[in-house]
């Protein structure tokens, strides 16, 4: 029995070798996609689950609700050790920040480390990290220890003992390798080389124990065994509103869980949760598209297998038996599609990967692949099997006799609707492929409020740092150079955050800002448009001098701020100018609250302003006045426009993987009208050759096949434009400064819809038109 209904599948595959074609490549096709899709849905899901502790573990946020709401993920340095004592619930604390470039020698070997991390010793404990030489329990001992990943070590030290080996680090301090952990996965938002004591904080002349008005750290909680966040986060805002000020707005704390911290962060390399969501959408649209494309050509073909099916009734086969047969048919077409879509994926994988950004293996041995193929192919096998199965055994073997074939349910309609719901979903991925490239486009071409273009940046270190004044007087000299500041940090990254108090401050109003020390030239060299006020300037005493944004001032309540008292830091000074809003974090975010200061001992970036038309002898300029003041540090760069371009590398990647999967939406649903098309004209080919034989024109039969397949086409965009921009709205609501909509990415999709259904009806209307009549009424 078997070995019959096996080779009676394989004979109806090589006779309708088009059609298996169609089905084959359609369903290889829409399932490698859904793999593919469903891979980079897992890799985003699965940030930070390695650790042992995960579901125990958050980060600490704070929020505020004077002059706006806002949540900050940095926190005050004590707070780690109040919440270890004044909480039982809490199991460990650790505190960490990231550490500025810094210069690495060991004997000739020099590199700057740009991912080190300041943390607690309990950061060993809290997080899993592999130690390959030393322990948790002796790492970061002191200030001048350091703990570094296998590969740092390598660098450094080839395949030697790292473990004690002592590195310069800044051509200043003597560093000792207390500890060699393995480098930290892909899929964690702890991205991080080398690891120094926070403690080196004290010697630095901070008070980590008694200072909360300055919000530069990262707190993270492990909390004992069953205890929810929801049981200490209003003991943590119980220890941060006794801490404040009297008269101030009371702090919230909140618990981020660890597992979330990569999709609920505003930081590179990072999709949202909306996002995903879409993603995974997309992935089941796909799939459903080519399983459509299935049911359809064999629910059209049913009338030629009616009788096949009567017979076997008739001689005592029962339902169950025919419904086995033709989903074992089906699972046929399903294991040559499998092995096709398994072919495709690993040829485009590579490709996949340099376009989404991610380090994907597709590794048969891996659970997590299997998982994902296996949900992959059942859901094909029972959607795209299932009801052509059904429908086959469902046939009555009287009426079949009779050329009464199709039960209720397929009939021609419902493959109208099954085609409805092809172009429904492909136009609707189309729409959306062009708004989000509408938005990007926004995005890179909106002016935030300063001029990055000319612009990048060195890291201050070493000797150079004590010459500042001079150093700049020579970059201004060189060739190209128009201009040359400093700062604490990048105008485009900015974290540090303070609460300061000013001048008429309402008891209930507080305002955390964020914050970055300059010089006298840096607002006019990043061509900062002022509001009220003036900046700062090299040749007035400006040292307790405050520039503040639009923002500060509105949440402030501020009327008139010029000239008003202003304090932070602890330092009193003088509001003197106030800048329009810019943007200093993405543009997914709202402009918050910004101060400008100077402090000469805090500036760590020099920015240097290029004419743009002699980079090259700008940079050169550059390296020549660096190697001058800092023989013995590398001189590197970036620039801004790349600082930039990296800020929005997630949405340009997913810019581009909607373009890919919108593609192989409108191919699969045109692989299936094209099977349609060549099977109605299959049916209808004695109709053809009469009406030619009457005088029919090739025009007329052309339009007479292809009408009912674009009034189907038509009536999916009318479907799809709600539905796109329902979702598209949707999604343009995690920025905080969006494109309106409009209506021409619908008007654009639906005409390209139109005309590639038009191209794939016509072909083949076209060719049975012209068809010889005398051929066509032999086929009867």
């Amino acid at each position: 029995m078997l070995r019959n209904y096996l080779v009676i599948a394989l004979r109806n595959l090589g006779r309708n070798q088009v059609y298996s074609f169609i089905n084959v490549f359609g369903l290889a096709v829409g399932m490698a996609t859904s793999v593919l899709i469903l891979l980079w849905v897992q890799d985003e899901r699965s940030y930070d689950a390695f650790h042992r502790h995960a579901d125990r573990t958050y980060r600490v946020l704070v929020n505020f609700r004077s002059g706006g709401s806002s949540t900050y993920e940095s926190t005050q340095s004590p707070l780690a050790g109040a919440a270890l004592k004044e909480i039982p619930e809490v199991h460990s604390a650790v505190r960490l920040t990231t550490a500025e470039e810094k210069l690495f020698t060991f004997g000739d070997q020099a590199f700057t480390e740009k991912r080190g991390l300041y943390v607690d010793p309990s950061f060993f404990e809290v997080f899993d990290v592999s130690f390959l030489k030393g322990n948790a329990r002796t790492a970061l001992p002191d200030t001048r220890s350091v703990v570094i990943t296998q590969s740092v070590a390598r660098k450094y030290f080839g395949n030697g003992n790292a473990l004690g080996q002592v590195i310069r680090v800044g051509n200043a301090h003597d560093y000792r390798v207390t500890g060699v952990v393995k480098d930290f996965p892909a899929n964690t938002h702890l991205q991080f080389d080398c690891f120094f004591s926070f403690q080196a904080f004290r010697e630095m002349g901070y008070d980590l124990d008694n200072d909360w008005g300055n919000y530069n750290y990262f707190t993270y909680l492990l909390l004992r065994e069953n205890v929810s966040a929801g049981a200490v986060a209003p003991k943590l805002s119980a220890i941060l509103q006794r801490r404040a000020e009297k008269g101030e707005p009371q702090p919230t704390a909140l618990l981020q869980p660890l597992q979330s911290i990569h999709l609920d962060t505003d930081s590179d390399g990072r999709a949202d949760t909306q996002t995903i969501d879409i993603f995974t959408v997309v992935a089941g649209l796909i799939l459903l598209i080519a399983c459509i494309n299935y049911v359809n050509l064999a629910t059209a073909r049913a009338t030629q297998r009616a009788k096949e099916v009567g017979v076997r009734k008739v001689i005592g086969a029962n339902r169950s038996q025919l419904v086995g047969q033709f989903l074992g048919e089906s699972a046929i077409v399903f294991g040559l599609a499998l092995g096709l879509a398994l072919l495709l994926i690993g040829w485009l994988i590579p490709l996949y990967n340099d376009v989404s950004g991610k380090e994907l293996a597709f590794n048969l041995t891996d659970r997590s692949v299997w998982s994902v193929l296996l949900l992959t192919g059942a859901t094909t096998l029972l959607v795209a099997g299932g009801y052509p199965a059904l429908l086959l055994s469902s046939f009555q073997p009287l009426k079949v006799m009779k050329g009464n074939y199709l039960p209720a349910g397929g009939n021609a309609t419902f493959r109208r609707g099954l085609v409805v719901a092809q172009f429904t979903f492909s136009t609707a991925l189309v729409i959306g492929t062009l708004v989000i490239g509408k938005q990007l486009r926004y995005i890179q071409q909106k002016k935030l409020g300063y001029d990055r273009e000319n612009v990048f940046a060195v890291t201050i270190q070493g000797d150079i740092g004590r010459h500042l004044r001079a150093a700049k007087g020579e970059l201004l000299q060189q060739p190209g150079i128009v201009g040359a500041t400093v700062a604490s940090g990048n105008l485009l990254r900015v974290y540090s955050s303070s609460v300061p108090d000013w001048e008429g401050r309402a008891p209930n109003v507080n305002v955390v800002m964020n914050q970055l020390s300059v010089d006298g030239d840096f607002l006019r060299v990043f061509n900062v448009e002022m509001a009220q006020g003036r900046g700062f300037s090299p040749d007035r005493a400006d040292s307790n001098a405050y520039v503040l944004n639009e923002e500060a001032v509105r949440q402030m309540g501020m009327k008139d701020p010029v000239g008003k008292r202003f304090t932070f830091h602890g330092v009193p000074g003088t509001i003197i100018g106030v800048t329009r809003n810019f943007h200093f974090q993405s543009v997914h975010e709202k402009i918050e609250p910004f101060v400008f200061f100077q402090s000469p001992g805090w500036v760590y970036q020099f920015f240097i302003k290029t004419t743009g038309k002699e980079t090259q002898r700008a940079v050169a300029g550059a390296e020549k006045v660096w190697k001058r003041f800092n023989p013995a540090y590398p001189f590197e760069y970036t620039f801004l426009d790349e600082t930039f371009d990296q800020m929005y590398r997630t949405d340009q990647r997913t810019g581009k993987l909607f373009d890919a999967f919108a593609l192989v939406a409108i191919l699969i649903s045109c692989l299936g009208l094209f099977g349609l098309v060549t099977y109605t004209a299959e049916t209808r080919t004695r109709e053809i050759g009469i009406r030619k034989v009457l005088g029919a024109s090739v025009a007329s039969i052309t339009a007479m096949l292809s009408k009912d397949f674009l009034r189907l086409v038509l009536l999916a965009n009318v479907i799809a434009w709600p539905l796109a921009w329902w979702a598209m709205n949707q999604w343009l609501a995690d920025f905080a400064y969006r494109i309106d909509v409009g209506w021409w990415p619908f008007a654009l999709a639906g005409g390209a819809a139109l005309v590639i259904a038009l191209l794939t009806v016509g072909y083949q209307a076209i060719k049975a038109a012209m068809a010889n009549p005398v051929k066509s009424l032999r086929t009867e």
